[in-house]
């Protein structure tokens, strides 16, 4: 097979018809073997009545719907364990990302061995002040501690090589930062596509301001989790010795000058040196032990998905 297309929605009943047969005329003229899959992420309107029309008429369509809302990571974790093509496209369901884009993605997979395109929306059809203007500063943001040049990490149209989603692990809220998880991963073949955007056309936005909050609080998570997520003893252990050493070099003056310099000064528990040595090696210690835990809870985490599928399509 050689692409597969993963949607999550979320309560997306009147795109889905629309969006179904404008990425199956993409195939058809392009005579690619494909599958759409459908990630429903919880829905409460009639989407996955929608999904299973689709479906019953159409080989193509397979489907996840899940218990309850868990997120667009998780929805994109349980369709990338489900796919089977060569080459995985990933889309948002509410007709703002465009499936004509599909076959120049697809070729800048297979024939100029990019791991991982992320499209840029250069042109965006939302509002300036709740969605432009906080999406740039969360993009410059992101580069900055990423080190990848892309442009638009939050854009949902995306092209990926197969193996690169079936070696990242996208938990929590960390969709944004799919390529760089699997920039971390060793995929360094990324790079990113200018893309139409289209202006919405059905329903509402499901993203609110607080998104940008919890992308920036997350942008700290992955900046972590890139350079230290398989090593964490090599951050908090060298801080916590760090500190260790400079709270043991307070305490070594202190000796000395207690020992051989003033003999019969004031107490040592009355000098403030005595508490900065007290403290600094109290808080290395802490940091050294953080750091060990983490090695631990590291080794032994619950590899079991974060998600309940309620019924499936297959």
């Amino acid at each position: 097979m050689q692409i597969s297309v993963v949607i999550p929605l979320f309560n997306e009943e009147e795109s889905l018809p629309e969006l179904y047969q404008w990425i199956t005329q993409v195939m058809n003229q392009r005579s690619f073997s494909y599958e759409i899959l459908f990630v429903d992420d919880g829905s409460k309107d009639l989407s996955w009545k929608k999904i299973q029309e689709i479906s019953a008429k159409d080989s193509h369509i397979k489907a996840i719907r899940f218990l309850k809302n868990y997120g667009k990571s998780q929805a994109l974790n349980a369709g990338f364990a489900k796919i089977q093509g060569d080459v995985v496209i990933t889309m948002d369901a509410d007709l703002q990302d465009s499936p004509e884009e599909i076959p120049e993605l697809y070729q800048m997979i297979t024939q100029e061995g990019y791991d991982l395109v992320s499209g840029w929306k250069k042109k965006r059809y939302d509002h300036i002040l709740t969605k432009n203007l906080p999406s740039k500063l969360f993009n410059w943001a992101a580069r900055k501690v990423s080190g990848l040049t892309l442009h638009d990490f939050n854009c949902g149209l995306k092209a990926y090589r197969k193996e690169v989603v079936k070696n990242i692990d996208v938990r929590g809220e960390m969709h944004r930062y799919i390529p760089v998880l699997a920039k971390s991963a060793g995929y360094e073949k990324i790079t990113e596509k200018v893309v139409q955007h289209q202006a919405r056309k059905y329903g509402k936005t499901k993203f609110g301001v607080e998104r940008f909050i919890n992308g920036f609080l997350d942008l700290l998570t992955i900046g972590f989790l890139s350079k230290f997520g398989k090593r964490p003893m090599h951050l908090f252990g060298a801080l916590g010795v760090l500190m260790f050493f400079i709270g043991f070099c307070f305490a070594f003056y202190l000796g000395i000058d207690k020992l051989f310099i003033n003999p019969y000064n004031r107490l040592i528990t009355n000098r403030p040196e005595f508490f900065i040595a007290l403290s600094t090696m109290i808080i290395g210690t802490q940091f050294f032990l953080t750091g060990f835990l983490a090695e631990l809870i590291l080794r032994s985490r619950d590899p079991e998905p974060r998600y309940h599928i309620k019924e499936s399509i297959n």
